[in-house]
């Protein structure tokens, strides 16, 4: 931390900064200006000669200035001089000493430099005051007058032209459209986006205006070059036609990130870690004056806020419009996921083991309630009576092969509603007459469940068939007593 103390008047107090971060070196100014420097040129500085007209233009201002008076000011002296030339030559400097009164001037009323500066003054402006002018017997004096024409027309149609190109140029246009100062990236239709407002303060319209966006970032390729500076393309609505704007309000323009999108794998903690610069360039045709204009900006990483959204600025008046251009910069956070593009589509991609359960889980946890049943009328037959549990030790061993042959369709049929039911009504093993019900009440059990699940008449029929095959066979190890119950049963 370091303490800077700046003055406020008489006064002075302690301001506190921070040292911790470089400041950001921009490959693009806010204001659009280019931060690069060409060095090194050798000879290749004589193309600038080559296109002087273009040369002269791009210079700034005080250089214009200084190069049109130079250039007036040593044209007038040169032609003074070969005024002054000429009438030195022909004697016409010494009339006023006493020459002969029929000596004939060249230039009349020429006597020294500064009558002759003042008569090519006259001539170049065309002011004409009378006293000073041409002889026609002095042709070389004719001749000059025509090369000082020739040679005024072209030097005031260069640097007058020069001038006016000068100050037509349409930079000054691009001072009255604004960009915010941050992007901010959030959600827009359900889509993660990168976005950024621009606006027009001038009510002339920007014809044809039209929006791009660079992405300057370096990076290594996979053969190993080293590429500064990439300059990679940000697509907002080039195929859609979104690019192409009606710029009578500030509009937001988007930018969808998508696995084509260079932020495809951007997320906010890697933002942090970046280094890249976003280039905006906004050209457009000025209205009054149909020459071409063109805006830029740039963002850099720290520049763009995750997780916010642009304040409205438009809102409805008596009649028309109104633009609040005090909230042109401001934003609010909105809920946005932290998360890169690239991992929420990995996330989504992945199975859910509670909703998607394999068919081998399915089939083991359906024998597994099978065997399940079978311990469960085990249990209930050892509370029985000791005169059924024999009759019930008996059994086991049929009800066991029964089911094992009707397994492979019953694993097609159990669920845990039907083992509910498979408890509820194996429970009336628990009555004095527990080995006929129990018998039955499994195999009925087992029928349903076939005929539920596949409503298959085979499988339907199956269990029905085994059923009567375990009543006939138990019947013959049944007590006399039973055995009779069992034959009013049967039919």
């Amino acid at each position: 931390m370091s303490v800077v103390r700046r003055k406020f008047g008489d006064e002075y107090q302690a301001v506190v900064g921070t040292s911790a971060r470089r400041k950001r070196q921009r490959f693009v100014d806010k204001n659009g200006r280019c931060n690069v420097q060409h060095g090194n040129l050798g000879s290749e500085n004589s193309r600038y000669l080559t296109d002087l007209f273009t040369t002269l233009v791009d210079l700034k201002w005080r250089w214009n200035l200084l190069i049109f008076l130079l250039t007036y000011t040593v044209a007038w002296l040169v032609m003074a001089s070969m005024w002054w030339g000429i009438a030195y030559l022909r004697g016409d400097l010494d009339m006023h000493h006493g020459h002969s009164p029929g000596h004939n001037p060249c230039v009349a009323n020429v006597y020294n430099f500064p009558s002759a500066f003042l008569f090519f003054i006259e001539t170049e402006a065309t002011i004409g005051y009378g006293h000073r002018y041409i002889t026609e017997r002095c042709p070389e004096g004719i001749v000059l007058f025509l090369f000082q024409s020739l040679l005024g027309s072209v030097v005031d149609a260069f640097l007058i032209g020069c001038m006016f190109i000068k100050m037509s140029q349409p930079k000054k246009r691009a001072e009255t459209l604004m960009f915010s100062r941050a992007a901010v990236i959030s959600k827009r239709d359900g889509k993660l986006c990168l976005m950024f407002r621009v606006g027009n303060l001038r009510n002339s319209h920007m014809v044809s205006a039209q929006i791009r966006c660079k992405l300057i970032k370096s990076r290594q390729t996979p053969e190993g070059e080293f590429l500064p500076l990439d300059q990679c393309e940000l697509d907002v609505g080039f195929g859609t036609g979104a690019d192409q704007l009606f710029l009578v309000s500030p509009l937001t323009i988007c930018h969808e990130i998508n696995e084509k999108s260079p932020f495809f794998a951007l997320s906010q903690r890697s933002l942090r870690s970046e280094q890249f610069e976003i280039v905006v360039i906004l050209e457009g045709i000025v209205e009054t004056t149909g020459m071409t204009c063109q805006a830029r900006t740039s963002y850099t990483e720290d520049e763009v806020l995750w997780g916010h959204r642009f304040l409205p600025v438009m809102s409805l008046e008596d009649g028309f419009f109104r633009v609040d251009y005090s909230q042109f910069h401001g934003t609010f956070e909105v809920p946005t996921p932290p998360y890169s593009v690239k991992e929420q589509e990995e996330n989504l991609s992945l199975p859910s083991p509670l909703n998607t359960p394999t068919g081998s889980n399915r089939s083991r946890r359906e024998k597994i309630s099978s065997l399940d049943g079978l311990d469960f009328f085990e249990e209930k037959g050892s509370r029985l009576p000791s005169k059924f549990q024999k009759i019930c030790s008996g059994k086991r061993e049929l009800h066991r092969g029964v089911l094992s042959l009707c397994s492979s369709n019953v694993e097609k049929a159990c669920s845990t509603g039907d083992l509910l039911k498979i408890q509820q009504i194996t429970s009336v093993c628990g009555t004095e007459d527990g080995g006929e019900k129990l018998m039955s009440a499994a195999f009925k059990t087992k029928s349903e469940l076939l005929a539920r699940s596949t409503g298959n008449l085979e499988l339907q029929q199956r269990p029905q068939t085994l059923l009567t095959l375990g009543a006939a066979l138990d019947h013959e190890n049944l007590p006399a007593k039973l055995r009779k119950m069992n034959s009013g049963h049967l039919s």
